[in-house]
């Protein structure tokens, strides 16, 4: 179960938007593009808006989706924190956050994606927000 939630677009009034990662090659696996149009009904908004997610800590993103000519629609995404005008970006809560949303990400596009591969290779890149990797019986010495 994931703590993401797909969420309406907060008061922007007085914040900014923080860019915190992009994908600009989405079409790489074309189940992710489909998971983005189904859950942010991207054939009936396109380009008109972001999605845009509660993450664990409370804090929301927009997904911005980019486009391409002679490409299918999504081909990229860029995701922002949606953060106080002139308050700095909390890189700890931002990273534990991206972790959630990529988790999330992964559990909705499905087989033969899963969090447990998802898990290996953070802890593969040491990604703090990770923590240890899971351990298996067969790989342990």
């Amino acid at each position: 179960m994931s703590d993401v939630v797909v969420t309406t677009q907060p008061d922007l009034a007085e914040k900014r938007l923080g860019l915190v990662l992009v994908e600009d090659r989405v079409g790489h696996y074309p189940e992710f593009r489909d998971f983005f149009t189904r859950t942010f009904r991207l054939d009936e908004i396109g380009l008109a808006e972001p999605g845009y997610v509660s993450a664990p800590s409370g804090e929301v993103y927009a997904l911005i989706f980019l486009g391409r000519s002679g490409e299918p629609f999504p081909s990229g995404v860029e995701i922002h924190a949606v953060v106080d005008a002139l308050e700095p970006l909390e890189e700890a809560t931002v990273d534990r956050d991206l972790w959630a949303i990529l988790g999330w990400m992964i559990d909705g596009v499905g087989a033969p994606w899963s969090r447990e591969a998802l898990q290996r290779t953070g802890a593969l890149y040491r990604i703090p927000a990770v923590g240890p990797a899971p351990v298996s019986r067969e790989g342990a010495r």
